[in-house]
């Protein structure tokens, strides 16, 4: 029988709202039919069959759009077909997947794998700039500059406003477009154009640099009563989460700190293995996580009796924290290990795999769903917390970035 070797990053995808995340998994070879293998090689077809293999071999259905039988009439009919470029095959293959009409099994291009694989190696090339866009003048405002990058050394600042890249107008553009034009190789140039406060034009040339994404902001607060406490912020499950994590609860706890605050909200998620070797820096004992494959395959994640730190700890969440943050929140409520405050999560139980195919581009599949310890299926539900804490709408709009764990901070006063 003939065979093609898929080429696999070796990631298990756990993808919140709008991100991915994986651990280690196992490589194997996809077996064609030896009547197409020899018509479908080496031609735009070959990618389409990959694809449709891995849903065929691993896919879970949550959403009862998929049945062994149609998958095969839908292959038949795609491989029948004509594909005169890679473009056309790369439609067909989302029409594909749109049929299952899941929105965490998808297809990316070359251009958008190697992005999500940036996504999740915390190390990128470019300026240092985290962005956002501003929901009411649709203009990019840079929320921060990361420490130590071009962008921090030239002097950009919080709330800058990016109204020029390169000399072309950031107008209508998304933050997608923008990260695309200011991302680049080590040691070439990129020229922002910045509006700072209420009329002031900045121009700067910032040379591309390698760039480590600290998954973790942390610092010591103290409490009305003069105690002493350790905030920590958790801004996504990258390969850097762990050891930033582990970093922050050694550095606060050397400062005499009596608890901490380990804040989740908006964390969409990422690397399941992070969320993980997170969940063993706080828990002595106890179940983290249990996974179910389509076929009743189940994998347990449990505490490895090295936690670094007991003592109390409060975990805020809110409707942005998704996935990984679900898993990390549920492990430390159903083991008692802490308080959860905030609002109900987004609800992501599923897991998925993300595989590289042969051609460079890729695509993650829903291989998986997970349960917290006390076995609560969460996909759609989201964690309830120990303590409701609401923002008001007007509350939520006037919570600023650098806010965030201070007094100004509703939820974090709680």
């Amino acid at each position: 029988m003939a065979s093609t070797r898929l080429r696999r990053i070796a990631l298990v995808a756990l993808a919140g709202a709008g991100s991915f995340a994986g651990t280690l998994v196992l490589s194997s070879d996809l077996l064609l039919h030896s009547s197409t293998a020899a018509i479908i090689s080496d031609s735009p077809k070959e990618v389409m069959d990959e694809a449709w293999q891995i849903v065929f071999r691993d896919y879970l259905d949550t959403t009862g759009n998929y049945s062994e039988e149609k998958w095969k009439t839908l292959r038949r009919d795609l491989l029948s077909k004509s594909y005169g470029n890679t473009k056309d095959a790369y439609e067909a293959i989302r029409g594909m997947l749109g049929t299952l009409d899941d929105p965490y099994t998808r297809f990316m291009d070359p251009r958008e794998f190697k992005e999500m694989e940036i996504d999740t190696s915390g190390e990128l090339s470019g300026v240092g700039i985290q962005l956002s866009l501003d929901k009411d003048s649709k203009e990019l405002v840079v929320v921060s500059p990361i420490d130590g990058s071009p962008a921090s050394r030239a002097g950009v600042q919080p709330q800058d406003v990016i109204t020029a890249i390169d000399g072309k107008s950031t107008r209508g553009m998304t933050t997608e477009d923008a990260v695309k034009l200011i991302r680049g190789k080590v040691g070439t140039k990129v020229v922002l154009e910045l509006r700072r406060g209420a009329g002031q034009f900045v121009t700067v040339d910032l040379i591309r640099d390698r760039i480590e994404l600290a998954a973790v902001d942390s610092s010591v607060n103290v409490a009305p009563n003069g105690a002493k406490v350790g905030y920590i912020r958790l801004k996504q499950f990258n390969a850097n989460a762990a050891k930033d994590m582990r970093n922050a609860i050694n550095e606060l706890s050397g400062e005499g700190v009596s608890g901490f605050v380990l804040d989740l909200r908006s964390n969409p998620g990422g690397l399941l293995m992070a969320s993980v070797e997170i969940a063993r820096q706080w828990l002595d004992e106890g179940v983290i996580v249990s996974s179910s494959t389509r076929d009743g395959v189940s994998d347990v994640k449990r505490a490895s009796g090295r936690a670094l730190t007991k003592a109390p700890l409060v975990v805020l969440v809110n409707e942005g924290s998704a996935s990984a943050s679900e898993i990390l929140s549920g492990a430390i409520q159903d083991n008692n290990r802490g308080v959860v405050v905030g609002k109900k999560t987004f609800g992501k139980g599923l897991i998925q795999s993300v595989r590289g195919l042969s051609d460079g581009s890729g695509m993650t599949v829903t291989i998986a769903k997970y349960l917290t310890p006390s076995g609560k299926d969460i996909h759609k539900q989201g964690i309830t917390p120990d303590v409701n804490a609401n923002l008001s709408k007007a509350q939520a709009q006037r919570l600023k970035f650098e806010d965030l764990g201070t007094r100004n901070d509703p939820q974090y006063r709680v």
